[in-house]
């Protein structure tokens, strides 16, 4: 397996862990909203969610560039 095998394989994974870990950011910023604490844990919170998303655009991007778009495709879930 050459190198951009192993991205084809490993992008669906990181793009799936960063989509895990910006629900929970999600999660964990209207908490922080609920609670009436600063305002800037929900700004910040929200703002790296922002973040997250940027970043799995660009590794989907990556994804398609590596040639494993039709291999996402079939990654067996939906990313939205």
């Amino acid at each position: 397996m050459d190198e951009l095998e192993k991205l084809q394989v490993l992008l669906p994974h990181w793009i799936e862990h960063n989509r895990g870990h910006a629900e929970e950011c999600g999660k964990w910023a209207d908490l922080a909203g609920q609670e009436g604490g600063p305002a800037d844990v929900e700004l910040n919170l929200k703002a790296a969610l922002a973040a997250m998303d940027v970043v799995s655009e660009h590794l989907e991007k990556a994804l398609v560039a590596a040639g494993g778009a039709k291999a996402h495709a079939e990654h067996g879930h939906h990313h939205h």
